[in-house]
């Protein structure tokens, strides 16, 4: 237990720093949700009532204002509001000073449409009565209603409190709508009426026993009581917890990451050397933080209100505040700090804080962008509110100097994620064994719904300069400090494994009409069309040979962060990396695995890397140390750096860091640099679907070297071959000819293999020839339509 609490209260809270955007007036009685990175912020008050909604990007620390449309609720405070996927519904709170509401709206935030919903009433009992301060909750299709305070005046101004403990269930219809309200039967003690109480709904993976918490409120006085509700059982009960239970509160904001429940702030009563005042009316606003482990039931303090030698460096004291998890990453905005007496009114704080409470978890496998015979690009799937990626290489001795290319049979076995293949036949149509690339043509985000913001958030000028890519992140033009990340353009095209580069159908005419605005800034992935010198979307210019992905751009912040925990990009009016010096990151690394030495090429701030070079390990370790003073970073400077080597198979790991440290490093994968000579892969793939067939075209490698005297294309196609590893596909050669277009019959695509290994797809591989024989290949994974059921 000490153990625990000692790590726990090694957390540490970081102050967002200042906001570009228009930044919401301080208030109380808010609430907000998470939809990806988008912090999403509804009602409140603070001298009136806010009816906006107000939108954060934790990614780019920006605000925004969403143009809403549809039926728009009127401001309210202390109302339930949770999020269903990219939709959000709202219940209740309170509308002006002593009337209360009852009305139930839903917001589709990918198109910011409000609608007012009526749910169908129960079919015993009446519908939920207007109330403010209740608890709203979601699990599965279905919304649970708790308690909260009733009004029992007609009259608005004369305010008769009710306190309520009655329990609604709500079911959702899928995507859009409700059904209706019903009124469960329960079993056990109900918990006692009570309002500004938190409700937390938490499922442990091996039980698959949905539970409902409630903790705290008021009641005429405070509470600290916690009570479970089964969900499957509908049965009520008072859990036995171990550890100090936190002080008796209300108005505080409780979250679930991982399997603890975050209790923050509220109000709570005065102390006097660690006994609660019994003298009525002696409360104040809390800056303590605690957890609840839901496994366990223990209870373990983590911020005390004694520490005020650590103002600066914790939040401050606040009630009715909202508290948003983003992944581990816990935030907190606003909030009153207690009442003035003199002022007759409530002070609000204006702050924006967040703590990561745990290491990041580990990234998707290396994928590879593409190879040269000095080189690779590399990117991984991102990890949501991190500080940067610690990326490590090992590697084979050099290979010789060789005079021909890898050979694959027109039908061969090749692993669907490009590595380490098995190959058998003496044919001589190459597609290579190391990489696999998805095509840079048309995009579409596989998520349910796009999310847009506002066309006039960015003007064009600041775009130009600043751009925000397809999800709301910023690109840089910066050049990394490393030269293993430096940009050049002798970059030739090669083939890669982009799983965000997968391809949905579009018509034609969709093709065209769907480019971005370059005065849009997009928050989800559209369909985009590649143009070599477009700023459009997430594009980037055909000289670097570089594709389109959705999540950052390929140029985008390849920043390498150098020991001194604070470094410019290179332009001194830009944007400046920083880990903070509280961020404990590890030593260089020198696992082995199976007697190969780790090396890392660096730190990095965004989810991708051009690597030619990386660090060497000192011949004596103790003679160079690899911490900077008060600060646990790598010291690179102190390093020698090795280059690539032609021909070489390099196995790659990645690891994300936060405010905890270096998380759990990723799966090897296993890439082999290109051998001089050979031509690149061919670029900027389009699939065009007809009524019949598909039209497939692509460009001609940036970098043939020499004359390109044919091309093949391959289609991944089912086998009722048994294989060693389930992963491997079977392609069968459907092209081979001088143009840069060919046709994929529907015959042909019947027998094709669809791809589920991230997203169902079909699978086509594209390679030039040239005097030296096939280069490697592009590798497209057309997106297919995942069949959905009408519920869960």
């Amino acid at each position: 237990m000490a153990a625990a609490a000692a790590a726990a209260a090694a957390l540490s809270w970081r102050r967002v720093p200042s906001s570009t955007g228009p930044v919401p007036r301080s208030r109380h009685g808010h609430r907000a949700v998470a939809i990806r990175e988008l912090l999403i912020i509804f009602g409140g008050g603070n001298e009136g009532i806010a009816d906006e909604l107000h939108v954060y990007n934790t990614a780019t620390n920006q605000w925004f204002l969403p143009a809403v449309r549809g039926d728009i609720p009127p401001g309210c405070a202390a109302h339930g509001f949770v999020c269903d996927g990219t939709r959000i519904l709202v219940f209740g709170g309170m509308v002006e000073y002593g009337r209360y509401s009852n009305d139930l709206y839903e917001l589709q935030a990918s198109r910011w449409l409000w609608k007012k919903v009526k749910p169908q009433p129960p079919s015993i009992g009446s519908l939920p009565c207007p109330r403010l301060g209740h608890s709203f909750s979601l699990y599965g299709n279905k919304c649970y209603l708790f308690g909260g305070l009733a009004n029992e005046s007609e009259d608005s101004n004369n305010n008769i409190p009710r306190y309520l403990n009655d329990f609604y269930e709500l079911e959702l219809q899928h995507g859009s709508g409700v059904v209706g309200w019903s009124i469960p039967m329960t079993k056990g003690i109900l918990p006692s009426p009570r309002e500004s109480h938190t409700a937390i709904v938490y499922c442990r993976k091996d039980l698959r026993n949905p539970k409902m918490y409630i903790f705290g409120g008021m009641c005429g006085c405070r509470l600290n009581d916690l009570w479970e509700l089964d969900i499957e059982t509908m049965t009520w009960s008072r859990p036995e917890t171990k550890g100090t239970v936190p002080l008796p509160r209300s108005l505080h904001t409780a979250n679930v990451i991982g399997n603890k429940m975050y209790v923050f702030g509220g109000w709570v009563p005065q102390t006097v050397e660690d006994e609660i005042s019994a003298r009525d009316g002696e409360w104040k606003c809390t800056s303590s933080f605690s957890y609840l482990n839901l496994d366990t039931t223990e209870w373990i303090g983590l911020i005390s209100d004694c520490q005020e030698d650590k103002k600066n460096l914790l939040p401050g004291p606040r009630a009715g505040h909202c508290a948003v998890a983003v992944g581990t990453r816990l935030y907190i905005w606003s909030g009153r700090d207690g009442y003035r007496k003199a002022w007759n009114n409530q002070v609000c704080c204006k702050d924006l804080w967040y703590l990561d409470t745990e290491k990041p978890p580990a990234p998707s496998q290396v994928q590879l962008i593409r190879a040269t015979t000095n080189s690779f690009q590399v990117k991984w799937d991102e990890v949501p509110t991190v500080e940067g990626y610690l990326l490590q290489l090992n590697a084979d001795s050099p290979a010789p100097t060789v005079t021909g290319g890898t050979v694959v049979p027109e039908t061969a076995l090749l692993n669907s994620q490009g590595i380490k293949l098995d190959l058998h036949s003496q044919t001589n149509h190459m597609v290579p064994n190391n990489v696999q690339v998805t095509s840079n043509s048309l995009l579409k985000l596989e998520a349910k719904e796009n999310i847009t913001e506002p066309e006039n958030i960015v003007t064009q000028e600041a775009t130009k300069k600043n751009h925000l890519d397809s999800r709301g992140f910023k690109e840089s033009n910066a050049p990394s400090l490393l030269p293993a990340c430096t940009l050049g353009p002798q970059t030739s095209a090669n083939v890669a494994e982009l799983h965000d580069l997968d391809i949905r159908t579009v018509n034609p005419d969709a093709s065209v009409s769907s480019t971005v605005s370059s005065t849009q800034t997009m928050v989800t992935q559209q369909a985009v069309k590649t143009e070599s010198s477009s700023t459009n979307g997430a594009v980037v210019k055909d000289e670097t040979s570089l594709t389109t992905f959705s999540s950052k751009s390929e140029v985008a912040e390849t920043t390498f962060i150098m020991p001194s925990t604070k470094v410019s990009t290179g332009h001194t009016n830009n944007s400046t990396v920083h880990l903070s010096k509280t961020t404990p990151l590890r030593q260089m690394a020198t696992v082995k695995t199976r007697e190969r030495q780790w090396y890392d090429v660096g730190i990095f701030k965004s989810n991708s890397a051009l690597v030619s070079q990386y660090y060497l390990l000192p011949e004596e370790k103790s003679s160079i140390s690899n911490k900077v003073e008060n600060a646990d970073v790598p010291d690179y400077s102190l390093l020698k750096k090795q280059d690539l080597f032609p021909g070489t198979v390099y196995r790659f790991r990645v690891a994300a860091i936060n405010g905890c440290g270096v998380g759990s490093f990723s799966k090897v994968s296993e890439f082999k640099t290109c051998i001089p000579g050979f031509p690149g892969a061919p670029s900027t793939v389009r699939i065009t679907k007809s009524v019949d067939c598909i039209h497939l075209s692509w460009e001609p490698p940036v970098s043939p070297s020499g004359n390109i005297l044919e091309y093949s294309a391959y289609l991944a196609i089912r086998t009722t071959q048994v294989h060693e590893n389930p992963n491997q596909l079977v392609f069968m050669k459907i092209y081979c000819g001088l143009k840069t277009s060919c046709i994929v019959t529907a015959a042909q695509l019947s027998n094709a293999h669809v791809d589920y290994t991230s997203r169902p797809a079909i699978v086509f591989r594209i390679s030039a020839k040239n005097e030296r024989g096939y280069g490697p290949a592009t590798q497209v994974r057309w997106l297919q339509e995942m069949k959905t059921s009408s519920s869960k």
